[in-house]
C-alpha cells in the first residue's frame, strides 16, 4: 500500500463536511466544476489533484496550503512532516484525545445505545444504516455511532457532549468513566 495515498485517506477522514465545502470552493479553477459540484469528501478532491500532478508523495505544497486555509494546521502539519522525512506517525500511532471516552463508552453502554446517540444528534436515518451493517455486533454499532458522530461534528465533538448525553440517558458509570 502507497503511504501517501494512506495518509491523504486518513486526512479526508479527519474532514468534515464543512471542511470538505471549503476545499472544494477553493479548488475552483483547477478541478472542473462538472467534477466538483459531485465531489463530497476529501480524497475525490485529493485523487482529481493527484490526476492532475498538482499533489505527490514529494510534492505537496499546493495541498498543505488549502488545508491551512480552512484551519486545519494539524493536517497541514502531517502532510508536511510525511513530506519533509518520508513517514509520518499515523494518527492510529499517536493516542487520540477522543479514544479513551469511546473506548469507556463501548465497554459501559449495551443495548441502550441508540438514545445517547440520538440525544448527541445523529439522525434515525444513519443509525439505521448502521444497525444495518452490523445487526448482530452491539458493540461494533456504538463505535460506528460515535465515529460517524465524531465526523459529522468535526472539531466540535467534544467528550462534555459524550457526557452530557450519556447523563441525560441516565448513563451514569458510562458518563464517569468517560470523565
Amino acid at each position: 500500500m502507497d503511504p501517501f495515498l494512506a495518509l491523504l485517506l486518513s486526512i479526508s477522514s479527519r474532514l468534515n463536511a464543512k471542511e470538505v465545502s471549503e476545499l472544494k470552493f477553493l479548488c475552483k479553477g483547477k478541478i472542473a466544476k462538472s467534477k466538483l459540484e459531485f465531489m463530497q469528501s476529501g480524497y475525490e478532491i485529493f485523487n482529481s489533484l493527484i490526476e492532475k500532478e498538482m499533489i505527490t508523495s514529494g510534492k505537496a505544497t499546493f495541498l498543505e496550503d488549502l488545508l491551512k486555509r480552512i484551519d486545519r494546521e494539524d493536517l497541514a502539519s502531517q502532510l508536511h512532516q510525511f513530506v519533509e522525512e518520508g513517514e509520518v506517525n499515523a494518527p492510529e500511532e499517536q493516542p487520540d484525545a477522543n479514544e479513551t471516552p469511546i473506548k469507556a463508552i463501548c465497554d459501559n453502554v449495551g443495548r441502550e445505545w441508540r438514545r445517547p446517540i440520538r440525544e448527541l444528534g445523529l439522525s434515525e436515518v444513519k443509525i439505521q444504516r448502521i444497525v444495518a451493517a452490523s445487526p448482530f455486533d452491539l458493540r461494533e454499532q456504538l463505535l460506528q455511532a460515535l465515529m460517524e458522530w465524531q465526523k459529522w461534528k468535526g472539531r466540535d465533538a467534544k467528550a462534555n457532549d459524550l457526557i452530557k448525553a450519556l447523563r441525560v440517558c441516565h448513563l451514569n458509570l458510562a458518563a464517569d468513566q468517560v470523565e
